[in-house]
């Protein structure tokens, strides 16, 4: 069976082609116009599409023209899961929080495991045991930060972030614009370093996934085994996709 998720972010548009299980094709910052191209080139059997920006029913309705299977549209409050979902209100819960942890839970069969998606926010999620969504944390993203220093006060500048996520960013900032790299960047490292070792006393066995376009940025100062898996929100609709086909 081939299907294509897609992924409608704050950000940017992402959609992933797969085959049995195996992810033939990703690509991100997609219009519209590219993912009808990539449609009606792949030839999906099924659909899913997600959103946490806008309603999924225009795009669904432009996919159903093109699909001869079924277009999903992941709604987190009601579409069946391959896991049991415990927060407290999934009608407010982001459609791209629930299909990562679906994906990490499906990649990792059985482990507790901790997701954290550094994107436009910051969001760390638990699945417990492969089998129970428990819910998480929700913080702003690095460019988030950045912006809300320049957009909060008088005269703070808006600073941009490294080019290379690996760089060494100075503890101790010698001018204003140094100074808010230091703050923001080495501030939400030990911000996402910390939550992590509080988790790995709560789970002793704790499996780390690390998915979201500022993932290189942490992975490259955290320490100990962490799974960094760029298209985990994808393979979490896939497998989304595939529960709801068969069922």
């Amino acid at each position: 069976m081939r299907t294509l998720a897609l992924d409608i972010g704050n950000t940017a548009v992402k959609y992933g082609c797969f085959e049995r299980d195996e992810l033939l094709e990703w690509a991100s910052g997609q219009t519209p116009a590219q993912v009808r191209e990539a449609v009606l080139r792949l030839q999906p059997e099924h659909v899913v599409v997600a959103s946490v920006a806008e309603p999924t029913a225009v795009w669904a309705a432009e996919l159903r023209a093109l699909v001869l299977g079924r277009v999903l549209e992941f709604v987190p409050a009601t579409t069946p899961l391959p896991l049991a979902n415990a927060y407290a209100t999934p009608h407010t819960l982001g459609a791209d929080r629930l299909a990562a942890a679906v994906g990490a839970a499906w990649l990792l069969p059985g482990r507790d495991v901790v997701i954290v998606d550094a994107g436009t926010a910051i969001k760390f999620d638990v699945v417990e045991g492969g089998q129970v969504f428990r819910g998480g944390s929700i913080a702003p993203g690095l460019a988030m930060r950045f912006k809300a220093l320049h957009a909060f006060t008088g005269r703070l500048p808006l600073v941009a972030p490294p080019v290379n996520a690996t760089d060494e960013v100075a503890l101790t900032g010698t001018d204003t614009e140094s100074a808010i790299r230091s703050g923001v960047l080495n501030g939400a490292a030990a911000e996402v370093a910390g939550l992590l070792a509080a988790y790995a006393a709560r789970y002793p066995k704790l499996a780390v996934v690390l998915a979201g376009g500022d993932a290189p940025f942490f992975r490259a100062r955290l320490k100990g085994p962490i799974f960094v898996v760029p298209e985990l929100v994808l393979i979490g609709l896939h497998r989304i996709l595939v529960h709801h086909v068969a069922t």
